[in-house]
């Protein structure tokens, strides 16, 4: 019976996103992360005080994981944040860091809709990011 007990824990233990990070351009700075199901918050976490937000080493961002509140609907946006200022520096309307979002939707004018980056979690999951450079 003490078995029951420890199989209730991680039956409700929250589900991680495993996440990937490809195309780097350097090994400078920090990635920005943000998860969040809040389409109206999407992409900046910061109008959602329930998102998860952290900071990733460069060199850790092959692999590092993100433990959602949750199950639900999430999407995810990340930042190549080169000078370390924990922000996304921008030239005329245009970034000059890189960036990347979950389910690596098409970028035209400004970011994807939350819709295009969203996806299930259910339980522990992957999902790889392909960061993209404009200057």
């Amino acid at each position: 019976m003490a078995l029951l007990p420890l199989l209730l824990t991680a039956a409700s233990a929250p589900p991680t996103v495993e996440v990937s990070i490809t195309g780097l351009r350097n090994a400078k700075g920090q990635i920005l992360v943000c998860l969040t199901t809040n389409p109206k918050a999407f992409p900046d976490c910061s109008k959602d005080k329930a998102s998860v937000r952290m900071a990733v080493k460069t060199a850790d961002a092959g692999d590092f994981l993100i433990h959602a509140p949750a199950v639900g609907t999430y999407a995810i946006a990340v930042v190549h944040d080169e000078n370390g200022n924990n922000k996304m520096d921008v030239a005329i309307f245009l970034p000059k860091e890189g960036f990347g979002f979950s389910r690596n939707p098409a970028i035209t004018v400004g970011p994807p809709s939350f819709k295009s980056a969203s996806f299930a979690v259910t339980g522990d999951m992957r999902q790889s990011i392909k960061m993209k450079y404009m200057l």
